[in-house]
């Protein structure tokens, strides 16, 4: 028994997650977009979190209308935190996990076939893709650049990897949906990049 994490990324095309002073979605949403993530969340899965994240999004679910939310509040919901009640985390259908978490991941990995998604959880997720235990990675890249508003930049000072691109979509005409295989990146393979001239000697 086995299953798949998949990490789901909103950023704009310099790689933030968020940007002081812009709306969500860097105000590009669009009828595909919301589309796409109605089709996401209605998959059989388990959403993980990191308290932050689970804490802003426990609050999204109830200032905001998206039509997907009907979704997060329904699915199961793991958080990890050492601060959360468990017995009363704050959303429903939550358990709270009080361990480390890239353990746990590669427990439960080993031990369901329900498959697994996180979006945001910048610290767990950066992790959890340095520990291998990432099989997904979706973004959806947003025309914007954050510039020095940016922040939440997950791939930052993270480990390296090589991705193997298995979808690309563009919705609405504007935002670019990738879903990559991430491999971490090993050592340059012979004969890639730019090649030396060959030298050359004349004599006259």
């Amino acid at each position: 028994m086995s299953t798949t994490f998949t990490v789901d990324f909103f950023c704009s095309l310099d790689g933030y997650g968020m940007a002081r002073g812009w709306p969500g979605y860097w105000g590009k949403e669009g009828p595909e977009v919301i589309e796409d993530r109605v089709r996401t969340f209605a998959q059989d899965q388990v959403l993980v979190f990191g308290a932050t994240t689970f804490r802003q999004f426990s609050k999204f679910v109830t200032m905001f209308d998206e039509p997907y939310y009907d979704s997060l509040n329904k699915l199961p919901k793991i958080v990890f935190s050492h601060t959360l009640d468990p017995q009363s985390p704050g959303w429903q259908n939550s358990t709270v996990i009080d361990e480390d978490a890239v353990t746990a991941i590669e427990r439960l990995k080993r031990t369901t076939d329900v498959p697994m998604r996180s979006h945001g959880s910048i610290s767990l997720n950066r992790a959890l893709l340095a520990s291998g235990l990432v099989d997904r990675i979706e973004v959806l890249m947003f025309p914007a650049i954050s510039g020095r508003a940016g922040e939440a930049a997950l791939f930052q000072d993270g480990a390296e990897f090589d991705l193997e691109l298995i979808e690309s979509t563009v919705l609405d005409g504007r935002t670019h949906k990738l879903v990559y295989v991430p491999h971490p990146h090993d050592e340059i393979p012979e004969n890639v990049g730019p090649k030396l001239r060959s030298s050359t000697s004349s004599s006259s």
